[in-house]
């Protein structure tokens, strides 16, 4: 052994012995500490307190949740919220069934076309008071032309299921009903029940669930009205064998492809043309535990009018053993909804993607897209003054991004301070342009002035307040843009103490019935309402404080509009890009800090209160269409005048 590897050898051997002696004196410190802790414990005082220290600890979590709700007056607010909310839920359970007369006017209803829906039932040792909630909920439908399609694979120990099915069956030509010769799983089963069925229109139940008695009506109308050939509802999860007592109030957005793909919020109560199927199977084997997901996909996709019915008309039993209940009851469907999506997305043309669940839930999914090239990034920056601001958000773009293919445009309107024009001259880089903008402050200018420099085949517009977190966020807005069918994509946005400033907006939300950021000033941990704070998601706008879309598709719309000078314009310009078909997506998965309107102040107060109202009633003019409409990310049970996803009152 040469003299330089015995002197490393030894150098080695003397921190291994240093390491293992104070392993040692780590572990005699944590018996010490053991032992008084246990001495602690025992001792009769600390027991007699421990309502105090519990006490004590509620406490603090109850000036957390105060903090976070906007001090005293907003915790008020929210309980008095919570108990009106408590009392409204009631009108979705028993209370919204029609009345002897609405149930007499829609059984009469003739419409031009009177399709026959079949719905599928698969059974498998139901219980026998589920069994007859379930059945009962479909006899009492308003609209009678279906039928009730069972397929039965329960065991001999579950004889009393066949027994009540057939002998509804003799009472009813509209239920048909086999007894299977072997239980062939819930996608085997179903595809059994479809066998049965002759309707014009397929609809999907679970053995265990309730229905709404006008869900069909719903569903016939829009048949009629909007030629849906795809068509579902809300829904909410109950307990106790009572619809009324309700855990979960799933209100839904309209058709959705990007959430849909990390989320089945589609889920119940699908019913499609059966003409869909044309050369498919319904429940594919493979994709068991999440063959409503892989089938959904399939025939959204091929689906041209698929139309949501935004009322409560399905009720989804949560019991020991039911996904309503755990996922972990059936862990497979996890894996089985990673098959789903997968495949969907192979069809599409995507490669090389990954999907991983995310803290909301295992089949919630983070879907990372491959990058296609290594295009350039122009990052178009309006300044007037701020120096302080200015460097934090050009030092993390600097320090923090991955991505290295981009270039920085600041365009100076209207500085006063030698301070900024010092930080200027110090941005020798050759990715750095500095341009000037002369005329007075119209955001909507500034943008599209800086946009006419940039080099790069994407504009990401950004605020000077902003200050970059991920350090991926460029490559997450990038893996939306390149989509074909994607206009723009933007970020989540926090102030400076990690409570969301921007989770995507909707319109009409807000005093002023324009538009509104959704999960405004919600705690950074917050899962979002059925966990949409932790997946991309297909929303109306983003805001323009960080915006990102092709340059052509920006030049195209004629960037900006300068009718808004200060606020809207945005919203504006995602209301363009929908107008003409493209996706807007909110990706929580590229975060920034936004220290909100440092630059320009807020628009609250005199002039700034008198612009922004003269604006806000040009958007309502401009999109009055629109606004009308709703916005359909956001389901009309929804308040406008709250930003967390509550219930109207």
């Amino acid at each position: 052994m040469s003299d330089t590897y015995k002197e490393l050898y030894e150098e080695q051997l003397k921190k291994n012995r240093e390491l293992v002696e104070r392993i040692a004196a780590l572990e005699q410190e944590s018996e010490m500490l053991n032992f008084r802790l246990e001495r602690i414990h025992s001792n009769p005082l600390w027991k007699c307190t421990k309502g105090i220290r519990d006490m004590m600890i509620k406490t603090g979590r109850l000036k957390q949740r105060i903090k976070g709700l906007g001090g005293p007056k907003g915790f008020v607010d929210k309980v008095i919220y919570k108990l009106k909310e408590r009392k409204a839920k009631r009108n979705y359970g028993k209370r919204s069934f029609p009345d002897d007369q609405t149930v007499k006017a829609q059984a009469q209803t003739v419409w031009n076309y009177m399709p026959v829906i079949s719905i599928l039932v698969p059974l498998y040792n139901t219980p026998s008071s589920y069994l007859k909630q379930m059945a009962e909920s479909v006899l009492a439908q308003t609209y009678g032309k279906w039928e009730l399609c069972l397929a039965d694979g329960s065991d001999e120990e579950h004889g009393y299921v066949g027994e009540y099915a057939r002998s509804l069956a003799e009472k009813d030509g509209r239920v048909k009903y086999r007894k299977l010769e072997v239980n062939k799983g819930i996608s085997g089963n179903t595809n059994e029940c479809l066998r049965l069925a002759t309707g014009d229109y397929i609809a999907l139940f679970d053995h265990d669930d309730i229905l709404h008695p006008s869900v069909l009506y719903e569903y016939v109308k829009v048949i009629n009205e909007q030629d849906a050939d795809y068509i579902y509802c809300d829904e909410a999860t109950f307990k106790n064998n009572n619809i009324d007592k309700m855990i979960t109030l799933h209100f839904k957005p309209d058709y959705a492809v990007d959430n849909l793909r990390a989320n089945n919020y589609i889920c119940h109560f699908s019913c499609f043309k059966r003409t869909l199927l044309e050369d498919m199977e319904l429940f594919r084997t493979k994709y068991d535990g999440s063959q409503d997901h892989d089938m959904i996909l399939r025939l959204t996709d091929r689906a041209k009018h698929i139309v949501h019915v935004p009322k409560l008309m399905y009720y989804w039993r949560s019991h020991a053993g039911s996904v309503a209940s755990d996922i972990s009851a059936k862990s497979y469907a996890i894996e089985a909804a990673v098959g789903a999506v997968s495949d969907h997305l192979r069809t599409h043309g995507y490669k090389n993607f990954e999907i991983s669940s995310t803290r909301a839930f295992e089949t919630i999914f983070r879907i990372k897209y491959e990058l296609v090239g290594h295009p350039r990034i122009s990052i178009v920056i309006p300044n007037k003054d701020h120096t302080d601001d200015l460097k934090r958000c050009i030092d993390s773009i600097i320090n923090r991004s991955t991505y290295d293919n981009y270039e920085i445009i600041i365009v100076e309107n209207n500085s006063e301070t030698m301070e900024i024009e010092e930080y200027y001259k110090s941005l020798k880089r050759d990715n750095i342009k500095i341009i000037r903008y002369i005329g007075s402050f119209n955001y909507s200018r500034i943008v599209n002035y800086g946009a006419e420099y940039a080099d790069g085949q994407y504009l990401l517009l950004l605020n000077n307040d902003t200050q970059v977190i991920t350090p991926t966020w460029m490559e997450e807005l990038l893996m939306y843009a390149q989509r074909k069918d994607v206009g723009a994509v933007g970020a989540k946005l926090l102030y400076p103490d990690k409570s969301i400033q921007h989770a995507g907006v909707v319109i009409g939300l807000g005093a002023h019935r324009t538009a509104g950021h959704t999960h405004y000033g919600k705690a950074y941990d917050n899962l979002g309402y059925m966990g949409r704070l932790c997946y991309a998601q297909d929303v109306t706008a983003v805001t323009g404080a960080c915006l990102m879309v092709k340059k052509y598709l920006y030049n195209k719309l004629g960037g900006l509009d300068d009718h808004f000078a200060i606020s809207l314009n945005d919203v504006d310009f995602c209301l363009k890009l929908r107008q003409k078909g493209y996706l807007n997506v909110f990706t929580p998965f590229a975060e920034l800090y936004h220290y909100e309107s440092v630059s320009r102040g807020l628009d609250t107060d005199g002039e700034k209160a008198e612009r922004y109202n003269r604006e806000s009633e040009r958007f309502r003019e401009k999109w009055a269409k629109e606004l009308a409409a709703g916005d359909p990310y956001y389901n009309p049970n929804f308040s406008l005048d709250r930003s967390d996803y509550a219930v109207k009152i």
